[in-house]
């Protein structure tokens, strides 16, 4: 399946899926009656919460994959799925570690070589 294509589907299936849980978490509770941390577990929101935090990491990954080859896409995977934020964070700085002195910023976007 060509990139684009790979995508288009990947964030389709992310945005229905968000909005398909965010409703199902509204129904069954209303986020303004969210009883807080304190209060006990508002499980609906929970779900809500940490699928939008995957469907996040998923996002972050599909710049990974097109920066990384084969090992290292597997690898960064693991690490994001596992890790979330604190590996998403250490990839930029890694990325950006690697940039050369007279770099411009957006080149932390591009794949080396090509």
């Amino acid at each position: 399946m060509p990139a684009r294509a790979t995508l288009t589907l990947l964030f389709t299936l992310i945005l229905i899926g968000m909005v398909a849980v965010t409703g199902w978490a509204s129904l069954v509770q209303p986020v303004w009656e969210w009883r807080g941390l304190g209060a006990g577990p508002d499980q609906a929101w929970t779900i809500a919460t940490l699928c939008d935090a995957y469907c996040g990491f998923l996002t972050f990954y599909a710049w990974v994959f097109y920066k990384e080859r084969a090992p290292g896409r597997i690898a960064w995977f693991v690490l994001i799925m596992a890790f979330g934020n604190m590996a998403m964070a250490g990839y930029v700085l890694r990325e950006l570690g690697r940039l050369g002195p007279h770099e411009p910023a957006h080149a932390l976007l591009l794949r080396r070589g090509g």
